[in-house]
């Protein structure tokens, strides 16, 4: 066809039209949801059919530790409101965090068997270059994750400045802030990483402090007299005179003291613990006692942690129950 004298191909506009997909009809889509509801109340009813005792007791099972959390967190939360007008003091809040305190003395009791156990066993299984990888990353790992710690540290006590405004607090103040050298700090990391006594490491660290320690040096000076300009005395009746004085010095000077902090030294354990695996690794059939003693080691106390971590049921309400009434006690003693 022609318009104003141009001629135009009705086919192609026609081929774009074909091209486009149809709209879908409205009707068709409520065919559609409603097809795709039946199918899943289809689908919802043989499950519910299916639903028996068995299945029951078998969800029951795998969820288990997973309900018991939630009802020890219900009824902890159920009895520190309820607990709540009584005030208790905190001798009788202690008396129920005793269970909660056992909890964490048992786990606390199962970290260092722990670490050794499944690092050597991990460590020995491997070949000398994986393990060595893997060596290389954990101790980098470490510094990187203590490193990062303590820049957060640094940058939330300067954003939040805690204590600013307890400055009129009548509270003593009480205790030295011991001054800490950036190179003692990471001199005593890369110390605790070799620990001269492996039983003192599981509850010692090292740590050295900063001493401030006064040092007298005695130095011997000459000092020129020109005798003749202050007496008005001439040459020839007296010369110039040397008199020899000694001075002292006190010099203050800060000096690192070896010292030593509670904790357990877990980086020292954790490199000593690498380096036995790999060398049990390398043994190969020379070293098969001890991979079979560090295995079993690990499967017992894998199997001890689950049984420490299913009693959390017993011993979670009285940890929660005690963080609800320390909270509201803390707040009752402020108002």
């Amino acid at each position: 066809f022609s318009v104003h004298g141009h001629i135009y191909d009705a086919s192609l506009f026609l081929n774009e039209d074909a091209d486009k997909p149809p709209l879908p009809d409205r009707g068709d889509l409520r065919r559609r949801l409603c097809r795709a509801m039946e199918r899943r109340a289809s689908s919802m009813k043989e499950r519910m059919s299916s639903v028996s005792r068995d299945s029951v007791r078998s969800f029951l099972r795998r969820n288990l530790f997973v309900l018991f959390t939630v009802a020890a967190v219900a009824l902890g939360v159920i009895l520190g409101f309820a607990l709540r007008p009584y005030n208790l003091s905190l001798r009788e809040i202690k008396y129920f965090a005793f269970p909660g305190e056992l909890l964490m003395r048992m786990l606390q009791m199962l970290v260092l068997p722990l670490i050794i156990s499944s690092l050597v066993t991990g460590i020995s299984s491997l070949d000398s270059k994986a393990s060595g990888k893997m060596g290389v990353r954990a101790v980098v790992y470490y510094m990187v994750t203590t490193l990062v710690a303590v820049f957060i540290g640094i940058v939330i006590v300067i954003i939040i400045r805690p204590g600013k405004g307890s400055r009129d607090s009548p509270v003593a103040k009480t205790g030295n802030i011991e001054p800490v050298q950036a190179a003692d700090a990471f001199l005593d990391l890369i110390r605790n990483m070799f620990p001269p006594n492996l039983v003192e490491a599981c509850f010692k660290q090292v740590r050295y402090r900063t001493v401030y320690k006064k040092i007298v040096h005695t130095r011997n000076v000459t000092v020129t007299l020109n005798l003749t300009e202050s007496l008005n005395m001439t040459e020839s009746n007296l010369n110039l005179s040397r008199v020899l004085h000694t001075i002292q010095e006190t010099v203050e000077e800060t000096v690192p003291v070896s010292g030593s902090s509670s904790g357990v030294n877990a980086l020292g354990l954790v490199v000593f613990s690498m380096c036995f695996g790999l060398v049990i690794g390398n043994m190969k059939q020379q070293g098969q006692a001890l991979r079979d003693f560090f295995d079993c080691l690990n499967e017992a106390i894998m199997r001890l942690v689950a049984v420490i971590i299913w009693s959390v049921k017993t011993h979670f309400p009285s940890e929660y129950n005690m963080q609800l009434c320390r909270l509201f006690s803390v707040r009752l003693c402020a108002v």
